[in-house]
């Protein structure tokens, strides 16, 4: 199982974008990946708070050779998908006992 990041693969919710949301831990099986994302949002009263999502992508090469990547996955994709949203979902569990 390849755990390297692919550093010409597109990387989404960067720290440019208009949300501001930051990825805070990636998980690589071949070319899946999920990526924890660090959110700031406000609740109910207004007060500023932080929440984690999880994206989840299959990077390929288009006939061009240029990277893309999609959240669209075939059947033998989905072991390894099974693999990086497990690992996402212990990193966050394992960090909130820490906290």
């Amino acid at each position: 199982m390849n755990t390297k990041s692919n550093d010409n693969a597109p990387k989404i919710g960067d720290s440019s974008s208009s949300q501001g949301n930051m990825p805070e831990k990636k998980f690589r099986a071949g070319a899946i990946s999920a990526t924890v994302w660090k959110n700031k949002g406000q609740n109910k009263e207004g007060s500023e708070v932080e929440y984690k999502t999880i994206s989840i992508e299959r990077n390929y090469t288009d006939k061009e050779g240029q990277w893309q990547s999609t959240n669209s996955f075939r059947t033998n994709d989905l072991p390894k998908v099974r693999v990086v949203l497990d690992k996402a979902y212990e990193y966050l569990v394992l960090k909130e006992e820490v906290n």
